[in-house]
C-alpha cells in the first residue's frame, strides 16, 4: 500500500483545530452536516443503531439525532477526539463488528485514507443487511485556486515545485469504491461551495483552523520564503478575485450513499428483459407508438 498520506500529521492537526475552536472555521462541517441530515430525513426507515467516522466534532451526529430517523449514535474518532460513550480508531481503520450498524456516516474524512478501497470494504462489513452508507467526500475542484497558485508561484521562484494540495478524487472513482466494496444502490452527485476571502492569508488561516493544511507524506521540508506566499497571494488575487477584490475558494463536496444488500431492495433487470430499447426509450415518438400497441 502506497503511504499518501502522514497520518500521524493528520492527527496532530486534527487536534489542533479541535482544541483552537477557532469561531467560524468549521463552516464546511457544518453545512456537511446538514447535507447529510437532509438526505437522511427523506429515508423513509429508522435506523436505530448509527456510526459517525471521524466527524472531529459532534455536528453531524447532533444532525442526524435532529432528523428523528436514529436511534443511538456512536462517534468514531482518532485518540484524544473521542467522547466517553465513542470508540477511538485511526482513520484507516473501523473499529466496529461485522454487522454491527444500520447506518454509517462519515463527514470529510476518506479522502485522507491511504487505503481508501479497504476503509470503503470496512465499512460495509460493519453494515447490516440492508443497512445504509452515507459519506461527504472533497473531490476534484476542491481548493483548485489555491493548488495553482502555490504551484506557479514555487516554480516562478525555485524552477520547480512540490504537492501542497492534497489529490482529490473524482464523482466517478467513488462511484466505483462503492461498487468494489459490494454496495448496493449505489449514488453519488457533487455540490460545490464557494467561499469569498479577503486574501489568500484568511483563506489558509481557515484552513490551519480546520486541520486541512497540507499532509502529504511528500510534502517538502524545506523552510518557505515569505516571498513565495506573497507572490502566491498575488497570483491568486489577479487570477480569482471579484470586483470587490475579494478572492473566491472553491470546495467540491461529493456525497455518496449505498446500501448493504439484502433481498428487498431492487434488482436490475436481467439483460435481454426490457421490452423497449435505449434508442425508442430517447425517442418520443416511438414511446407513443408502444403505448398506443
Amino acid at each position: 500500500m502506497e503511504t499518501i498520506f502522514d497520518q500521524p500529521l493528520i492527527a496532530q492537526r486534527r487536534h489542533r483545530a479541535v482544541r483552537a475552536a477557532v469561531p467560524g472555521a468549521d463552516f464546511l462541517m457544518n453545512l456537511v452536516a446538514d447535507e447529510l441530515a437532509g438526505r437522511l430525513a427523506v429515508v423513509e426507515r429508522r435506523f436505530e443503531k448509527a456510526a459517525v467516522l471521524h466527524g472531529a466534532t459532534p455536528a453531524v451526529a447532533a444532525a442526524l439525532k435532529a432528523t428523528g430517523k436514529v436511534g443511538a449514535v456512536t462517534r468514531v474518532e482518532m485518540e484524544g477526539l473521542a467522547p466517553a460513550d465513542g470508540q477511538v480508531a485511526t482513520l484507516e481503520t473501523v473499529p466496529l463488528a461485522p454487522g454491527e450498524m444500520n447506518l454509517i456516516v462519515s463527514p470529510l474524512a476518506l479522502h485522507l485514507t491511504n487505503d481508501t478501497p479497504g476503509a470503503f470494504i470496512q465499512i460495509r462489513r460493519a453494515l447490516s443487511p440492508d443497512g445504509l452508507f452515507l459519506a461527504a467526500i472533497p473531490g476534484a475542484g476542491t481548493l483548485q485556486e489555491l493548488r495553482e497558485v502555490l504551484l506557479e508561484a514555487e516554480s516562478e521562484l525555485t524552477g520547480g515545485a512540490s504537492p501542497r494540495v492534497v489529490p482529490f478524487a473524482d464523482v466517478r472513482d467513488i462511484g466505483a469504491l462503492l461498487q468494489r466494496a459490494g454496495l448496493a444502490l449505489p449514488v453519488t452527485d457533487v455540490e460545490t461551495y464557494t467561499v469569498r476571502y479577503a486574501s489568500l492569508f484568511d483563506l489558509m488561516k481557515d484552513l490551519r483552523a480546520m486541520g486541512m493544511t497540507n499532509p502529504l507524506a511528500t510534502r517538502s521540508r524545506r523552510p518557505v520564503s515569505r516571498q513565495f506566499f506573497l507572490r502566491a497571494a498575488e497570483l491568486y488575487a489577479t487570477r480569482f478575485a471579484d470586483p470587490d477584490s475579494r478572492i473566491r475558494a472553491t470546495f467540491s463536496v461529493i456525497y455518496a450513499s449505498g446500501w448493504a444488500p439484502h433481498e428487498s431492495q431492487q434488482k436490475p433487470l436481467k439483460p435481454g428483459s426490457a421490452r423497449m430499447s435505449l434508442a425508442d426509450a430517447l425517442n418520443p415518438a416511438a414511446q407513443r407508438t408502444q403505448q398506443g400497441d
